[in-house]
C-alpha cells in the first residue's frame, strides 16, 4: 500500500513528510481559495436570481457545444432531477438551447444561445482574472504543480473526464 505522504519525484522517489497542521492549512487554503474564486461570478449570478449550479452548467455547456445531458450529469455529479431543474430555467430564460440528438431522438443536445455566451463569457472573465493575477504572482513553476495537485486529488473516473473535456472529447 503506497504511503499518502510520499510523493514520486523526477529524478527517483524522495519523501515528502506533511504533517497534520500543514495539511489542514492547505485544506483550509483551499476552502478560502475557493470562496475568492467563486465570489466573482457568484455576484454577477445573484443579480439574475442564479446560482453555482446554473454556472456550471453554463461552463460545461460552452466547453462541449452539443453535449447531451446525460454526459452533463455525470461531469457535475448531479442527478437528472436536480439538473432538469436548472435546465428548465436556463432555457426558459434563453441562454440554452435543447436540440433533438441526431443519432438518438431520445437525447437532448445542449447549446449555449449567444445569450448564454455572453453571460458564460462575463462568469469566466471574472474567474480568469483572478486566476491570472494568482499565477502571475507565484510563477510558472507554481502555476504547473498546481495544476499537478488538482490532477492527483481527483478520483480516476473525473481524471478521464477532465482530460477528455480538456482534449476536446467530451
Amino acid at each position: 500500500m503506497a504511503d499518502p505522504d510520499r510523493a514520486p519525484h523526477a529524478g527517483g522517489e524522495s519523501l515528502l513528510f506533511l504533517t497534520d497542521e500543514q495539511l489542514r492549512q492547505g485544506i483550509e487554503a483551499m476552502f478560502f481559495a475557493y470562496r475568492g474564486f467563486t465570489a466573482d461570478p457568484d455576484r454577477i449570478l445573484a443579480t439574475l436570481d442564479y446560482g453555482r449550479a446554473h454556472h456550471r452548467a453554463l461552463h460545461f455547456c460552452a466547453c462541449a457545444p452539443g453535449t447531451t445531458v446525460s454526459n452533463l450529469i455525470s461531469i457535475l455529479g448531479v442527478t437528472k432531477q436536480s439538473l432538469n431543474r436548472v435546465l428548465r430555467t436556463l432555457v426558459a430564460d434563453g441562454l440554452i438551447e435543447s436540440r433533438v440528438g441526431h443519432a438518438d431522438k431520445r437525447e437532448r443536445n445542449l447549446f449555449l444561445t449567444e445569450a448564454g455566451q455572453e453571460l458564460e463569457q462575463r462568469l469566466s472573465d471574472a474567474q480568469r482574472a483572478r486566476m491570472r493575477a494568482a499565477y502571475r504572482q507565484v510563477g510558472p513553476e507554481a502555476v504547473s504543480g498546481f495544476r499537478k495537485v488538482l490532477e492527483a486529488m481527483m478520483d480516476p473516473e473525473q481524471r478521464r473526464q477532465y482530460h477528455a473535456l480538456r482534449d476536446g472529447r467530451a
